[in-house]
């Protein structure tokens, strides 16, 4: 386990985590965009026999959102997956995101500020306030939907606007 590294204020830890927080809710809506666009009869498209499945990825980027966040709430990170029971089609996991995410955001928002300090083991790799994993979700999170949007063409959708417009959802300024 790596040792605690230099403390944060409270009032810091507050201001961060209201911060990453709103870019959570921004990231979340062109997340859920990408996860839409997924057909239900392409989820088993996988662009190459190691890559996961669409479907697989999208389980995974929206459980993972929801499970960090929820750890950070519970200050512990566990491997084994939290949830279980997937969703049965893209409407539903859409339904199932938009949900558990904002529960699990409104969790990390109920934290005080002394919580958002304390120091957290992450696997061993890392020892820092627990707030500050907070922006590990945020990079997994579009890690894995970056990688999902590249899926979407290759499966007969389009690709909507994430960060500006996309070639099928041109950017209307």
């Amino acid at each position: 386990m790596t040792a605690p590294q230099p403390g944060i204020s409270p009032e810091f830890a507050a201001g961060l985590r209201d911060v990453m927080l709103q870019g959570l809710l921004r990231e979340m809506e062109a997340t859920k965009k990408v996860l839409a666009a997924i057909p239900d009869a392409q989820r088993d498209f996988r662009p190459d026999p190691k890559a996961r499945s669409a479907w697989e990825l999208a389980w995974h980027l929206a459980a993972c959102d929801v499970q960090m966040t929820d750890e950070v709430a519970d200050h512990k990170f566990e491997m084994q997956p939290r949830f279980k029971e997937e969703p049965k089609d893209v409407a539903a996991l859409v339904h199932w995101y938009d949900s558990q995410f904002h529960r699990a955001i409104g969790r990390v928002q109920a934290m005080t500020p002394e919580q958002l300090c304390t120091p957290v083991d992450f696997y061993g790799a890392f020892n820092l306030p627990v707030v500050f994993y907070l922006s590990f979700v945020n990079n997994h999170s579009i890690h894995h939907r970056g990688y999902l949007a590249a899926y979407l063409r290759p499966m007969g959708s389009k690709v909507p606007a994430i960060y500006g417009g996309s070639a099928d959802e041109p950017w209307q300024g």
